[in-house]
């Protein structure tokens, strides 16, 4: 049925949403990631062995149940004893000291050190009470008479050498880890010397994935004239995994708007996160833009004034939040790392949200002039103490291969001439796996 043959109300609704595809506000990526942040609930917490606990995000602060270390410990191998004992210890008189225990590491002294004393003692093993210095054993002799052994040594050393105090790495209740912190090697390691075996964490956000597209193959297809596979699908679900997410591979629907509707719906209900791949530009074909709009989600919005990705849109629906991606690759991949990514990390309350940004110099020229910012794909490299990023040669938003070579965004604000190599830029450092 064509337009003027449709009832006057239909006809009148079909205008509109014509008028909303192709008379879109757009807003800051700043604004979009405000937007979304306000609609951000926390995941729920459970509990974990420690051993799995890699990559997962602290759900309470962890402080010290004693300090550490929690006994005085022997940087050296060689003997404790009193300091005061080698006052008179010189190159010319050797001071001997009688060898009245021997502390291998793990093992607890027998006795306490008098003076005229000593104690042979390993690298890490306990001092004993009364001694305040360990003697390196390379500065020491030894002799053994009538079954007594003792050490001579012919230096003085100051009290306190090569001992490790109580707590001097860590007192009791000092904050180990704060809450939200992610857990890596260094991480298991401080709880792992605390004895916290279990950990309580967030539940790794459950996080849908479709595309739409009537070309999409899957990835095990062959290929076809005028087709294209499903990688959007498959890169998302490794950035959704890299930021602490579960993904859930729904696959791709064709450009029909029930199909879409219905993917749609079944993800948001089942799933505490949404995002699509395609469909949000303003073709015939863009079911997800149709979708936004229609009513039955809350759109946040649907054009930001970035490149590339302009048409990425957001949108919530009883509390959970539905991002729109471009169906281009690297449109797809800079929405992800933008928006995505720090959604997934804020439901867990981490530390460290957004990409972190550093400020660099552009190593090429960059000639693209444009009245929105541009995320442009690049590697980072130091010389001479400086921080150089490079633009990637081939940045177009259906460019895909650039993206594996790429360790930074390179953000280019608003500019009407060309930005010559050396220009001072911000760059958001995209994590290497």
């Amino acid at each position: 049925m064509t337009a003027h043959n449709q009832p006057e109300s239909q006809a009148a609704s079909a205008a509109e949403q014509d008028r909303g595809k192709f008379h879109r506000r757009p807003i800051t990526p700043a604004e979009a990631q405000r937007r979304i942040a306000g609609y951000v609930r926390p995941a729920e917490t459970e509990q974990v062995r420690l051993e799995e606990a890699g990559g997962r995000f602290l759900a309470q602060t962890v402080t010290a149940p004693h300090p550490y270390p929690h006994f005085r410990r022997s940087g050296m191998d060689g003997y404790a004893i009193i300091a005061d004992d080698l006052l008179e210890a010189s190159s010319d008189h050797m001071i001997w000291l009688e060898v009245v225990d021997n502390i291998p590491c793990g093992y607890t002294p027998s006795v306490s050190i008098q003076s005229g004393q000593a104690s042979r003692i390993m690298t890490g093993a306990m001092v004993p009470d009364g001694a305040d210095v360990v003697v390196m054993l390379e500065m020491t002799e030894t002799r053994v008479e009538q079954e007594r052994t003792w050490v001579g040594i012919k230096r003085q050393v100051e009290a306190g050498r090569n001992i490790t105090p109580i707590g001097l790495e860590v007192k009791e209740g000092d904050t180990l880890l704060e809450q939200g912190a992610c857990i890596g090697a260094g991480e298991i390691s401080v709880l792992a010397t605390f004895g916290v075996h279990t950990v309580t964490v967030y539940r790794r956000p459950q996080v849908a994935v479709f595309s739409t597209g009537t070309e999409l193959l899957s990835v095990d297809e062959p290929i076809e004239p005028g087709k294209i596979r499903n990688s959007n699908s498959l890169m998302l679900a490794e950035q959704i995994r890299a930021a602490g997410g579960e993904p859930h591979l729904l696959g791709a629907v064709e450009d029909d708007l029930e199909l879409a509707r219905t993917m749609m719906m079944n993800a948001l209900a089942k799933y505490d996160l949404v995002v699509s791949s395609g469909g949000v530009s303003v073709g015939d074909y863009d079911v997800m833009g149709d979708l936004v709009r229609s009513g039955e989600v809350e759109m946040l919005f649907n054009k930001i004034s970035m490149r590339p990705g302009s048409v990425t849109t957001g949108a919530v629906k009883d509390g959970k939040l539905l991002f729109a991606l471009s169906g281009n690759p690297g449109a797809c991949f800079v929405g992800c790392e933008l928006l995505v990514r720090p959604t997934i990390r804020q439901m867990m309350n981490s530390t460290h949200d957004y990409l972190p940004e550093w400020t660099a110099q552009l190593g090429r020229d960059y000639s693209k002039i444009n009245s929105f910012t541009r995320y442009v794909r690049g590697h980072v490299s130091v010389e001479n103490g400086q921080v150089i990023a490079y633009p990637a040669l081939l940045d177009e938003s259906n460019v895909m291969v650039t993206i594996k070579d790429s360790d930074c965004l390179i953000v280019i604000p608003p500019t009407t001439e060309p930005m010559p190599a050396g220009t001072p830029v911000s760059i958001l450092k995209l994590a290497v796996q």
